[in-house]
């Protein structure tokens, strides 16, 4: 037998411990950059890496596309095959597009949010960069952008699907847009590497706790062809503690380039290795 005051301090034990326990590390990996767009065999190659959980696809590139309903279907049903998730989609735009002038943007963005439904993935990367990216300081630029996003973002809510920002721009003006749009599902996906490689790297490792848990909806790791532990642009040791000190829980991507599937298997299971270092 137990006393009240031990039976009532039980709930309170028990909740505690819970939030001592953190979520899981969700690593996964961009098709595009693993050479297997277009090819339902990513999931089976994925299998092979010990860690990876996912595969981000890309919803317009190769053939075929997930732009047919047929083809999204048949990836999902691979994904369930090997055991492996779909947290993002990417390649919204047809060659030629651009969010920030062309008429059919829109309707490109609600293609991408309904593959995304079918397939089960969370996050749709929108992406736009240097010249197709809005001047924030010139609302004539960022004005139809902030509006074509606005419209985008009810539907996407619907469907369960967040909208990740990349882009060109720094984090003060990521921040600023994704203000603007003011949506719960209108977030930035930041990459840490591309800030520095679009001229932003002495903010690119602040950027995470300026942007915070709250903006930032997912993220890509790379460091070109080079393992991330090793020196680059990006200090990811910092940058990884900084998501870890903001609390974000969300997948982490690699982008990474690879000379062949060997290359591919060993460098994403010594950086995964890495990851999982940093969050032990």
């Amino acid at each position: 037998m137990i006393s009240r005051r031990e039976a009532l301090a039980l709930p309170i034990a028990a909740g505690s411990a819970a939030a001592q326990i953190r979520p899981p590390l969700k690593i996964g990996h961009r098709a595009a950059s693993m050479k297997m767009v277009g090819n339902f065999d990513v999931f089976r190659l994925a299998s092979r890496i010990d860690g990876l959980m996912g595969v981000e696809l890309q919803i317009t590139g190769g053939e075929p596309n997930l732009w047919n309903l047929d083809v999204v279907r048949r990836y999902k049903r691979e994904a369930h095959r090997w055991g492996m998730r779909i947290p993002s989609l990417a390649g919204v735009w047809r060659r030629g597009v651009s969010i920030k002038d062309s008429p059919v943007a829109g309707i490109q963005i609600m293609h991408a949010i309904r593959a995304a439904e079918l397939i089960g993935a969370h996050i749709v990367l929108v992406a736009f960069f240097r010249d197709r990216a809005p001047d924030m300081n010139d609302e004539d630029s960022y004005g139809p952008v902030v509006d074509l996003l606005r419209a985008a973002a009810k539907p996407a809510r619907d469907a369960g699907v967040v909208l990740g920002l990349e882009n060109s721009l720094s984090p003060v003006h990521n921040m600023q847009l994704v203000d603007l749009v003011a949506e719960e599902n209108v977030k930035v996906y930041y990459d840490v590497h591309n800030m520095a490689f679009y001229g932003h790297r002495a903010e690119a490792v602040p950027g995470i706790k300026l942007l915070g848990k709250e903006r930032i909806c997912q993220v890509h790791v790379k460091n070109d062809a080079r393992l991330i532990a090793e020196p680059g642009p990006i200090d990811w040791k910092a940058a990884l503690d900084a998501f870890r000190e903001i609390g974000y829980d969300g997948w982490y991507v690699f982008e990474s380039r690879h000379s062949g599937t060997e290359q591919l298997i060993a460098s994403t299971r010594q950086n995964i290795a890495f990851l999982r270092s940093r969050f032990r």
